[in-house]
């Protein structure tokens, strides 16, 4: 008989402890029957060395049979200021952070590498595309960028800090941007002159 009541005693003391246990499985988190949930690792997320400028974004339409298609149109410039790399995208889609990251690939995917002295420029070249005509001249060290939104996302972009611009043609930013790069392209360094005339 004792036997007996301390197998009910037990029973009723395991039964309280479940009924005790059940809020505390619910405040961590966790459904009724299962275990609390672990936390995640947080992710480690790769910090890309690429600055990406948006310089322009546009409504555009396509005339089909059944009327108009609206999509937007984005334009981006994204450069490496360590390694003096710059390049342009433009991309469009239904949506505006779908063009964006159109334009950004195909801007990572068209780069070049942009000859540089120091925070300036080395010497004063003019650039050309389409309507686009833009001066770049060197400046001073504490000048700062003296040019336009177009313009300056491009020198931004790879590094430029000091310099004097000046826009002599179309205000199109697509065409500033292709202008800037195109004379970007040209600067040539002191020692790249010297074994060119050697």
């Amino acid at each position: 008989m004792a036997e007996e009541t301390s197998a009910s005693e037990i029973a009723t003391v395991a039964q309280g402890a479940k009924t005790e246990a059940a809020p505390k499985t619910r405040a961590n988190g966790g459904r009724r029957g299962s275990s609390p949930r672990r936390p995640r690792p947080a992710r480690e997320q790769e910090k890309s060395p690429y600055i990406d400028k948006s310089v322009n974004i546009a409504r555009v339409s396509k005339t089909v049979k059944g009327g108009r298609r609206m999509g937007f149109s984005a334009l981006v410039v994204s450069g490496d200021p360590e390694k003096h790399t710059v390049g342009i995208g433009l991309g469009k889609a239904k949506e505006v952070p779908e063009a964006i990251k159109k334009a950004t690939a195909h801007a990572h995917r068209d780069m070049q590498e942009i000859q540089l002295r120091g925070n300036t420029i080395p010497h004063e070249v003019f650039g050309t595309s389409d309507g686009g005509k833009v001066l770049l001249r060197p400046a001073a060290p504490g000048t700062g960028l003296i040019a336009g939104a177009a313009v300056r996302a491009v020198l931004e972009a790879i590094g430029v800090k000091d310099v004097l611009t000046k826009s002599l043609g179309s205000n199109n930013k697509t065409a500033l941007v292709k202008a800037t790069i195109a004379g970007l392209a040209k600067l040539r360094t002191l020692e790249q002159i010297r074994a060119a005339r050697s």
